[in-house]
């Protein structure tokens, strides 16, 4: 048992400089490959994710902008219907207004022309009353010599 002791020891004394050797690369592994690995890892992941929220933000950004000229044209349309609104509203009353004098010109044409045949009506009921008179004494000449003539 003293050998195998012996041995043990003889093999865990020639190990140690194999174990420190071994600590030795595992701590310049970490320091000089996995460090700025993990360095640059860790650097690439932040851009990548600040390039993502820089895109999400620049698709947000173009959202609110295709928004606000959806809204301004929506409101440019209004305007524009307003405004044609108005003219077409204008271009009513004018027409009314141009509709209203013809009618009033051609009342006063037909008053016009109304009293016109009232006169000449009244000219002509004169000048029938006038000559009845003449015309009857026409008349009683035409008979009367007639009738005369007959009981003769």
């Amino acid at each position: 048992m003293q050998e195998i002791i012996q041995q043990l020891e003889t093999l865990f004394i020639g190990a140690v400089p194999t174990v420190l050797l071994f600590i030795v690369l595992v701590a310049s592994y970490q320091f000089l490959v996995q460090g700025p690995l993990t360095k640059t890892l860790k650097a690439r992941r932040a851009l990548t994710e600040g390039a993502v929220e820089d895109a999400h933000k620049a698709i947000a950004l173009a959202e609110t902008q295709a928004a606000e000229y959806a809204d301004k044209l929506r409101q440019a349309r209004a305007e524009i219907f307003k405004l044609r609104e108005a003219r077409v509203k204008q271009w009513s009353v004018e027409r009314d207004a141009a509709l209203e004098v013809a009618r009033k010109a051609a009342g006063a044409k037909v008053s016009q022309a109304k009293a016109e045949l009232e006169a000449e009506a009244a000219q002509a009921r004169l000048a029938i009353q006038a000559s009845a008179g003449e015309l009857a004494r026409q008349v009683m000449r035409a008979v009367l010599p007639v009738a005369a003539g007959g009981s003769r």
